[in-house]
């Protein structure tokens, strides 16, 4: 026995602002690439060629819970060989350890013939999650896996929403030469959340939940703001408040930190505005003297896949 596969899986953005922990979008272009092969016996081990630096210890390694669960879910085994072939870079804020997880877990799926749902599957690469910030979310790993703009109605058991995505949606992100680690950017948050607080973010999520139904673009745009958790997590970004204004005044919908942090994106219903932001936020690091990676993609429907 021996099958070798390779497959992508999407960088993505979680929380969408309102959407702590419960939405995430999937980006076009952007992602880990993986090869996995199985062969008779038992095992796990992780090449990383990716130049990207990773745990050289695998118990370290997201990618290690994923495929134990995926066979504890299955009742299968074999020992598996990973080699890490492309690697968004950890601490992006663009689901770093979601993609690696998500691309191992559909991996492993279609390389034992799909034994799994794809529901399952997420559940699979959550286990990567768990490791990587000590918590099972889905925010990152469900668009990861399945693509699109996804709503996690609740975890106990897993129930995710695949959302409609406007076929005009661009993203510009801007990953500043910050690290922001995932369970530094958790440990800061409130334990506890006030009530008027709640009901701000509960309207927005609604809010957000309606305009991508209903195709509109205005309320998407106001919805996407987040009352819980930016408010703390902000200060991990220089001169935020400003940047968001100069946003907003060239036509962006909404801007706001991407997961965890420390990268930004801006969302637009035009390629052209989607670059000017882009240049907005590059300047803003550049005066900062910050280094930056930064790119436009459109928000993308389609998650993990097999590549040639």
């Amino acid at each position: 026995m021996k099958k070798t596969i390779k497959v992508f899986a999407p960088a993505s953005i979680a929380n969408m602002g309102c959407g702590f922990d419960i939405m995430g979008m999937a980006l076009d272009e952007v992602g880990d690439v993986l090869q996995i092969s199985a062969y008779e016996g038992e095992g796990i081990t992780i090449d990383n060629q990716s130049g990207v630096p990773l745990p050289e210890d695998i118990e370290k390694n997201v990618i290690t819970p994923v495929i134990r669960k995926f066979f504890q879910m299955t009742g299968l085994n074999a020992k598996i060989d990973v080699v890490i072939l492309k690697k968004i870079y950890p601490g992006s804020g663009i689901g770093s350890s979601a993609a690696s997880s998500a691309a191992a877990a559909y991996g492993m799926n279609e390389l034992f013939d799909c034994p799994l749902s794809e529901e399952d599957v997420v559940v699979c690469a959550m286990e990567g999650e768990n490791l990587a910030s000590g918590g099972y979310h889905a925010d990152n790993a469900a668009p990861a896996v399945m693509g699109g703009i996804i709503l996690i109605r609740g975890y106990e058991p897993l129930d995710v929403i695949k959302l409609p995505v406007p076929g005009n949606f661009y993203c510009a992100m801007i990953h500043p030469a910050i690290v922001v680690s995932t369970k530094e950017a958790r440990s800061i948050l409130p334990k506890e959340v006030p009530m008027h607080t709640a009901v701000r973010q509960w309207g927005n999520v609604g809010g957000l939940v309606a305009g991508l139904y209903s195709g509109n673009i205005g309320l998407i745009g106001r919805s996407m703001k987040d009352a819980v958790a930016e408010p703390y997590r902000k200060k991990f970004i220089p001169g935020f408040d400003d940047l968001r204004a100069k946003l907003i005044e060239a036509g962006a919908l909404a801007m706001n930190i991407a997961g965890s942090g420390p990268s930004v994106f801006a969302l637009a219903d035009k390629y052209e505005v989607a670059h000017h932001a882009e240049a907005i936020l590059k300047k803003h690091f550049d005066d900062l003297g910050i280094g930056y990676e930064s790119f436009v993609v459109k928000v993308s429907n389609k998650g993990a896949k097999l590549v040639a």
